[in-house]
């Protein structure tokens, strides 16, 4: 049998636009729209100017622009920075199951290297296409066996789709792509022991991710070797970071055939997907009955093993944490938001939300039960349950995120989020622009038109 790498490569070596869905590329198209939102946010905030400044002391050819800035530097090197804005806020694209994120690593990939090749708006739709895919079934290959390992699961797969894009535009042949993709598997990369302290490795987990498959695709093109079986091997990929598992590589032989795009979910709320259907059922009780704070005795979450090291242990700790960005990943935290806020914006994730006296009280009153029915990570569900003092129950249940396949957020919600995130930065009529011309992409003769208007 051949090497999946093998098999990887031949599907995004042939991928035209042509023989892509409809409904897949205008997916694409809105992930790319609230991706480029995203980035543009982070590029006014302490870690985007951090990470933008080390990519302009790194350097290279001028190619490839910082986004949020007027500087351009090596794509390699561009990627570091804007894969890191991308996906700094936790506000980004999701895929349930794999548990990854895409369009900060796919196509932040894309658009640097094709500013580089002078690519069209349709090739570098067609590379970001190709790398979300193989990110995505990379990532559906061992669903939940990365997580309890140590590991952050966009951090490690992600190395793969941004060689997928990178690749695409580069025109690397059968060879290439299997050394390519080899060299992958040695760059990924990535802990989670950022729960531990609320710190920011995180963040940069995409941007790394990108520059080291831009970089394998570079050496490709060199000769330099890679292990062809780098997904299968005795000491492969999966073996080294999933342990002795049984795996579903037949989720590889299905690039091209069932498409993931279409599954992606878009975020409301600036923090950790799997929370995001808990922060709606408490929304719709603090809608429904606006359960006065000092009368909650407790609130219980039903939920699965799988994410509780993540969301919700050391309970002490979650229910007050250390840092805005630790907030971003504790339940407690995002729950009593939501409760007493009714919102969760860039606002309820700040220095000064995370002291908020009346927050912590009322996190300090949630809690979690484990519920071995949830069927995690193949589907992110919520459930709340608020008790009151007079011995009135509030509860509410979610089978499904908000904004994913099941439940679509509309469109003018989507652009929405892009609107306020963009003008953060930008002007009104520059945001306009960018809509319509990521609307029409695969009409731009030059994607350097779309890149020039993310310039402050």
């Amino acid at each position: 049998m051949e090497p999946y790498s093998q098999n990887i490569g031949r599907f995004v070596g042939r991928l035209k636009l042509t023989g892509v869905p409809p409904a897949v590329a205008d997916k694409a198209k809105v992930v790319f729209l609230d991706t480029l939102g995203v980035a543009l946010a982070s590029s006014t905030m302490d870690f985007g100017a951090m990470v933008t400044k080390v990519a302009q002391k790194l350097g290279g050819a001028r190619q490839s622009l910082l986004i949020g800035t007027a500087s351009r530097v090596a794509p390699a090197n561009a990627v570091i920075a804007n894969g890191t804005l991308a996906h700094g806020l936790d506000y980004d694209d999701t895929l349930e199951e794999a548990v990854v994120h895409t369009g900060c690593c796919a196509w932040m990939t894309a658009l640097a290297v094709g500013e580089e090749v002078g690519a069209t708006g349709a090739a570098v739709l067609e590379a970001a296409i190709a790398g979300t895919e193989v990110l995505c079934k990379v990532g559906l290959v061992a669903p939940g066996k990365f997580h309890p390992r140590g590991f952050h699961p966009t951090a490690i797969c992600s190395t793969f789709g941004a060689a997928a894009a990178a690749g695409k535009l580069y025109g690397l042949n059968a060879d290439q792509w299997v050394d390519a993709l080899g060299l992958c598997g040695s760059q990924s990369s990535g802990i989670i022991e950022y729960l531990a302290d609320g710190t920011w490795t995180k963040r940069m987990h995409p941007g790394w991710s990108a520059h080291g498959g831009v970089i394998a695709c570079m050496l490709a093109q060199e000769g330099f070797r890679g292990p062809a079986k780098v997904f299968e091997g005795t000491h492969g990929f999966f073996s080294a970071f999933g342990g002795k598992n049984e795996y579903r590589f037949d989720k590889i032989l299905e690039l091209g055939k069932e498409w993931e795009i279409p599954r992606l979910t878009f975020k409301s709320y600036p923090c950790g997907s799997i929370s995001h259907p808990y922060m709606d059922c408490a929304l719709r009780i603090k809608q429904k009955h606006a359960p006065a704070p000092e009368q909650i005795v407790e609130v219980i979450c039903r939920t699965a093993e799988g994410p509780v090291h993540r969301l919700w242990e050391p309970l002490a700790d979650k229910q007050r944490p250390a840092s805005s960005y630790g907030a971003k990943f504790s339940l407690p935290f995002s729950i009593a938001v939501m409760l007493l806020r009714g919102r969760a914006g860039l606002d309820e994730f700040t220095e000064e939300a995370i002291h908020d006296r009346k927050i912590l009280q009322l996190a300090a009153k949630v809690r979690y039960e484990l519920d071995p029915t949830i069927d995690y990570p193949r589907h992110f569900s919520g459930h709340v349950k608020v008790r009151m003092t007079d011995g009135t129950v509030l509860e509410e249940n979610q089978p499904h995120p908000r904004g994913g396949f099941e439940d679509p957020l509309p469109p003018q919600e989507i652009e929405a989020k892009f609107r306020a995130n963009a003008g953060l930065t930008l002007p009104g009529h520059k945001i306009d622009e960018i809509v319509q011309l990521v609307d029409r992409l695969e009409e731009l003769p030059a994607i350097a038109l779309l890149t020039e208007k993310l310039i402050p």
